[in-house]
């Protein structure tokens, strides 16, 4: 039997604390519990509403992790529905507070060949999330025979957040096209979908939206559509200090997913 030092350990228990730890980043598989030690340092777990994984007397181990109350975005994304496709767009700027992290972050990600989503929060969170909806992607595709359809993944991903009760730091625009057309969805940190026309997320988006209610129309043309959502991220760099750099985008048709080269998002941008 393995020790910590100052008193033998269950195998057992520590086992359950591993577990226990992969649920605090996963919290759909099943819920978060307390482990701790009685006076017989026999291991006992609990339901714990303070999400507290805690071992006391012999094992001096503590672990919290508390729901968030509060979510910082630093980012701009937008997603849009087209006549016959959906445009995807966003800025490339990563910020630590005041400072700027990263100016080459990637906050589109393909899914599916197609489904693509945005995303706004936490970098950790969010590539962890991407990475779930790939794998689930493809396991449905997998086990079914057919690739998952928009709405689908969106109730997945809604599932996954919802589970977690703000444990993951994001928001989320996911934007496909299958058997019913081009769609977009929007996601909270903690679950909430709305399917929209168009949508933005990340401390820009005030300024991308009054962009995107001005510009936008129903059955707009690809192009069009695609120029739109690269004036409003840039509507969103121009005030937003968290937001900038450069500028992203992806178009998903019946084609499949597409990004739209750079020297075409930067005539757009400068306005040629």
């Amino acid at each position: 039997m393995p020790t910590h030092g100052l008193a033998p350990v269950d195998t057992r228990a520590v086992q359950v604390v591993a577990l226990c730890a992969f649920c605090a980043r996963v919290p759909h598989c099943r819920p978060l519990r307390n482990l701790y030690y009685d006076s017989a340092e026999r291991f006992h777990i609990t339901s714990s509403p303070t999400h507290r994984l805690i071992s006391r007397k012999s094992v001096k181990l503590e672990q919290q992790t508390q729901p968030a109350t509060e979510l910082k975005t630093g980012t701009t994304t937008v997603g849009l529905v087209a006549k016959d496709c959906v445009v995807l767009a966003s800025d490339q700027r990563a910020t630590m507070g005041y400072l700027i992290a990263n100016k080459t972050a990637k906050k589109i990600y393909k899914i599916t060949d197609r489904i693509g989503a945005t995303i706004a929060g936490s970098v950790a969170d969010a590539q962890a999330m991407m990475d779930l909806l790939k794998a689930e992607a493809k396991l449905f595709e997998i086990e079914r025979g057919k690739p998952i359809r928009v709405k689908a993944l969106t109730k997945l991903l809604s599932n996954i957040l919802f589970q977690g009760r703000g444990m993951y730091l994001l928001q989320c625009l996911v934007g496909g096209f299958d058997e019913e057309g081009p769609q977009v969805f929007y996601t909270d940190f903690i679950g909430s979908v709305l399917p929209d026309k168009f949508t933005a997320t990340g401390s820009g988006s005030p300024y991308a939206l009054g962009v995107l209610e001005s510009g936008y129309k129903d059955d707009l043309p690809k192009k069009k559509a695609i120029e739109l959502a690269v004036r409003a991220v840039a509507a969103a760099i121009e005030r937003d200090a968290a937001s900038g750099n450069s500028i992203l985008v992806s178009v998903i048709d019946k084609e499949g997913y597409q990004e739209v080269d750079r020297d075409t998002i930067l005539k757009i941008w400068k306005g040629e």
